[in-house]
Formats: structure tokens, sequence, C-alpha cells
């Protein structure tokens, strides 16, 4: 028998048939590459989660010192295993919205919110206080669907900072 990749000679099964051996190498060595393929797919995710994260936080920071639009949409909120109740929204942005909230939210909490001719938005409450709650969004708003609700409720002078 010839020899292996590493130029010497493969080490002989109990069985004593190179052949057997050679076979046995080539399992461990897909077996490896297997492992090796799914722990780098994992950190992969993990990188990918973390930079989606980053976006997040950014575009967030970003909306943040971006002059926001007095708004007063009419709309829905309702808390996780609660029933949903009227709101306003005083303040949207892509990452989030302040709206008014009799009932005490508590930080954390998980939230949806509808607005007029749109389906529901998933958030988490950022913050409450004096019967107002801020949210953030599970998913940046995009920003054509933020820009059109500006243009049906908002200032109609604002317009977007590039």
């Amino acid at each position: 028998m010839g020899s292996t990749a590493s130029g010497s000679k493969p080490e002989l099964t109990k069985s004593g048939n190179p052949l057997a051996t050679l076979i046995d190498h080539i399992r461990c060595l897909r077996a490896r590459m297997r492992a090796r393929t799914k722990r780098d797919r994992s950190k992969r995710g993990a990188a990918m989660i973390h930079q989606s994260q980053d976006r997040y936080s950014l575009a967030a920071q970003e909306d943040r010192s971006a002059p926001r639009a007095k708004l007063a949409i009419p709309g829905q909120l309702r808390a996780s295993g609660g029933r949903a109740f009227q709101t306003v929204v005083h303040d949207l942005s892509v990452s989030g919205f302040s709206a008014a909230a009799l009932n005490r939210m508590h930080e954390g909490q998980l939230c949806w919110l509808t607005m007029p001719g749109l389906e529901s938005l998933q958030a988490q409450v950022v913050w409450w206080e004096k019967s107002m709650v801020g949210c953030a969004f599970s998913e940046l708003l995009s920003p054509l669907v933020h820009d059109s609700i500006l243009a049906r409720f908002g200032d109609p002078s604002y317009q977007r900072p590039f």
C-alpha cells in the first residue's frame, strides 16, 4: 500500500488490514471536519446575531439623536398576557415609540402596538413613567413605513435627515 498524505505509512488496525486502517482514518477525518464545521457555523451564527444587535443598536442611537416629530396617532397597545387598550402614540422612530399607557408596564415586558392600516408591531418596554411608556421594536421599522406613517399622521414639515 502507498503512503498517506503526510508521507508516512498508515498504522494497521487490529485486523492488520491497511485498507481498513485507511477507511478508519478517513472516517475519523470526516468526523473531525463535521465537528469543526458545526463549531464554525455556531460561531458564525453567534457573530451574525451580535452583528444584527450591533446594527440595531447603531440605528437606535442614530435615531435617538435625530429630530423627532410630534405625533398623535390613535392605536391599541397590548401587553403580553393582557388585554389591548386604546392609546395615543406621541413619538415614533424606526427603533421604537412612546405612547400613553395609564396602566403600569414593566421594563422588559413584551407588547404589541397596532396603528391604523398596519399589522401589530412587537416591541419591548424600555421605560414607563407618569402614564407614558417607551418601547423598542423587536425588529426595526422600515424607513419607508416610518415615513408613510409620518406623512399620514405627523408634522407635514418633517423631513428625514440624510
